[in-house]
């Protein structure tokens, strides 16, 4: 299933169907109560015959503030749907969703389906624990998605899940401290800046009493199940989008690597950056941004704004539920920044709902349950509920037509920052899965380590540069890689 639409095009197109960024209060149904949105029963039952009774295993994370708090009631409205299917759904946190997910698939018995990014196909499918969902996907069931976002899910003509949402990766800031500090935000919403420029509004941003920093420019999730987003955004914007290049040479043994681990030593020794950035985790630097301890916030969502809002409310009406020491914060979507003369590259994220198969092979009953349950999630009200809340164009039509009565509208500053971010994404490309699996294998055993390394000071970014250079030679040799 291999697709050569444009991202770009087709991701400003998600933008105009949708209209306006949306989100919700989370207070709604959030399952499918509309049975027009089904797919039809397994046509290989009998009609004479009670369909059997099955379980369909999921485990989730914490998609948006309230998708965990609506388990029960998603799995209540999929029985209702199929009265003889039980959606058994196991929660897991951000932090330790990839430890218990690769624990069951090494031990032969994972979940019939587990949200994750559509890279980590590449890391599974190797090891023959996918399960293709094409032979059990009705007609009805694959027009309702848009082309782009479902062949991210797909690896030659295999469909190994359905997706939640696009999204793009970005940083966010405070408006009065990047006003405070001289940064014309409206102008870099909507044509970014340099990492020279970048560099210059973040060491403004510091405020200090004596030798101690009050407020840092800039502060990002480096680490636990964040530290390989950091590096990973950052390069997109230094001419390497993809871990290879349309050759399918490794592309971080370009110099322009070496440029960008520069970069994030550079930011701490100027004092823009915490010290002790290796130990800043996905929970610290929100609270930090919070509490006004940085001007500028990354990883970052379009819905961040509203939680910052949700917060703004709380401290508001004195509820004892607001972040500890918070402050009211107008959140400002931003884009990171670009190195090396490179155009802007936006890091787009698809995720959703990957089939996998245990030790045995499922019975084609089994399988197509399972279909029928990564559909539910990925489509109609679950979807429409959880997206509005994380403020994320919807992918399908039935999420589109279940969103209608959901709409609040962001800062339309945000919206269109959002939508030139999209404008910024580039061009789907299919790596074949060995290479995948490779590129994985360096990033998990050299680049988070030594960037951990490299972010506490231990080592240069040149030692660091020569470290993936070699472990990228080992593996795909020197003519496999960027000269």
């Amino acid at each position: 299933m291999k697709r050569k639409t444009k991202f770009a095009s087709t991701v400003l197109a998600l933008m105009l169907s949708v209209g306006a960024l949306s989100a919700c209060s989370g207070n709604g149904n959030n399952g499918n109560a509309d049975p027009s949105n089904a797919p039809s029963s397994n046509p290989s039952a009998s009609s004479e015959a009670p369909a059997a009774k099955d379980t369909i295993t999921a485990l989730l994370p914490p998609v948006s503030a309230n998708y965990q708090a609506n388990f029960e009631q998603m799995a209540a409205d999929f029985n209702k749907l199929y009265p003889n299917l039980t959606l058994k759904i196991e929660p897991a946190s951000w932090e330790d969703m990839t430890q218990k997910l690769d624990t069951q698939v090494n031990a032969g018995s994972p979940p019939d389906l587990a949200f994750i990014n559509s890279e980590s196909v590449a890391k599974y499918e190797p090891l023959g624990m996918l399960m293709d969902l094409k032979p059990h996907l009705t007609p009805e069931m694959v027009s309702d998605f848009d082309e782009v976002p479902l062949g991210y899910m797909a690896r030659g003509d295999a469909q190994y899940g359905l997706p939640a949402y696009l999204a793009v990766h970005s940083i966010g800031g405070n408006k009065q401290f990047l006003e405070e500090a001289g940064v014309d935000w409206k102008k870099v919403q909507q044509e970014g800046w340099t990492y020279d420029e970048f560099r210059e509004a973040i060491k403004s941003g510091v405020v200090k009493e004596g030798d101690t920093t009050k407020r840092y420019g800039f502060v990002f999730a480096t680490s636990g199940v964040a530290s390989k987003d950091y590096l990973g955004i950052l390069v997109k914007g230094a001419g390497m989008p993809y871990p290879f290049t349309e050759d399918l040479k490794y592309a971080y043994t370009d110099q322009k690597y070496l440029t960008v681990l520069q970069a994030i030593r550079q930011i701490i020794d100027d004092g823009s950056m915490p010290k002790e950035a290796s130990s800043i985790d996905a929970g610290k630097r929100w609270n930090m941004f919070l509490t006004g301890q940085t001007m500028i916030t990354g990883k970052g969502l379009a819905g961040f704004e509203n939680s910052a809002k949700l917060n703004n409310e709380k401290l508001k009406a004195n509820d004892g539920s607001a972040v500890a020491d918070s402050i009211p914060v107008d959140y400002v979507v931003l884009p990171m920044p670009s190195f090396a003369g490179e155009p802007a590259v936006s890091h787009a994220v698809v995720d959703g709902y990957v089939a996998f198969r245990g030790k045995k092979e499922p019975t084609a009953e089994h399988a197509a349950n399972v279909a029928k349950a990564a559909y539910f999630l990925a489509s109609g009200s679950v979807a429409a509920t959880t997206n509005n809340e994380i403020a994320l164009s919807h992918i399908t039509e039935s999420a589109r037509k279940a969103s209608e009565g959901m709409e609040v509208a962001l800062d339309p500053d945000n919206q269109a920052a959002s939508a030139v971010l999209l404008s910024q994404a580039p061009a789907m490309r299919e790596i074949p899965s060995d290479l995948g699996s490779e590129a994985i294998k360096i990033e998990n055993e050299v680049i988070i380590p030594k960037l951990q390394a490299l972010l506490a000071g231990e080592i240069t970014p040149e030692q660091m540069f020569e470290d993936v250079k070699k472990a990228a030679v080992d593996t795909f040799g020197a003519d496999g890689v960027v000269q």
